[in-house]
């Protein structure tokens, strides 16, 4: 029996995400985000998001719709580097903030996916992602009100054949996920584009419910199973946005010519 899993549009796709749901975003920088899904949650009207991806979009694009309209409670991420607004909002008591190794969140939400409740790893040992103390959220007048807790600490052998010292990192399932894939069939199987495929497929996997937004949408068995990237397994809805979205590029950065290197 065939399983057909598109739906009609993104505005039906995320139509039950609840306040206060808990989302995995795909997509590294401004590879892979996807945009037509979060603009129709952001018409939707769901708040109180916690939201776990890489990054949360730039200034006016991506994740930055949502955190420009005050409606994530907390980002779970490992780079926050380029929106203001983030930076502006988690310093004055707007935002909670978990802060992530980028390998450790992507291990995170793939563990979770997987049924792996948590995992041992070296990164982040003898700093403060193991030992506790990172602001995760500050008062209207920048004093820090909530830290990280201090990670059980215990030692392995390494690869290397050495005893080191591993943190305890518990794993990420969410109940949405919302990604964007370059191709899927009606069954699910998805095929991602280079950068988008950084953190998407376990963006993906640690969702309960994953919605995926895909510019190609073809029948089952168009897809050969050796170029599938997430099979369908972790897919429960796919919506077609086309191939001529809009992707922006965070930053241009141009070969010189020729005549200018001379």
């Amino acid at each position: 029996m065939s399983v057909n899993k598109s739906v009609t549009s993104a505005d039906e796709a995320v139509a039950d995400i609840p306040d206060g749901a808990s989302i995995a975003v795909g997509g590294f920088g401004l590879s892979g985000n996807p945009i037509q899904l979060i603009e129709a949650l952001l018409k939707q009207g769901a708040s109180d998001l916690t939201i776990a991806s890489n990054n949360a979009g730039v200034d006016g694009w991506g994740l930055g719709r949502l955190l420009e309209s005050g409606r994530i409670k907390k980002m779970i991420s490992s780079y926050v580097g380029e929106n203001k607004e983030f930076a502006r909002q988690y310093l004055e008591g707007e935002l909670e903030l978990e802060l992530v190794p980028q390998g450790t969140l992507a291990e995170k939400l793939r563990a979770g996916g997987a049924g792996i409740p948590a995992f041992y790893t070296r990164a982040g040992v003898g700093t403060p992602v193991a030992d506790g103390g990172i602001p995760t959220k500050y008062d209207a007048q920048g004093n820090v009100v909530e830290e990280s807790t201090p990670k059980e600490v215990r030692p392995f052998r390494s690869p290397e054949g050495q005893i080191v010292s591993y943190a305890l990192e518990e794993s990420i399932v969410t109940d949405f996920a919302l990604v964007h894939a370059a191709r899927g069939d009606l069954h699910g199987n998805l095929v991602f584009n280079k950068a988008a495929r950084q953190f998407s497929p376990p963006a993906a996997m640690a969702g309960r419910i994953c919605v995926a937004q895909v510019e190609e949408l073809v029948e089952p068995g168009e897809i050969d199973p050796d170029d599938v990237h997430l099979p369908g397994i972790y897919v429960h809805r796919v919506i077609e946005v086309g191939t001529e979205i809009d992707k922006p590029i965070e930053k241009r950065t141009v070969r010189a010519t020729d005549e200018e290197a001379s």
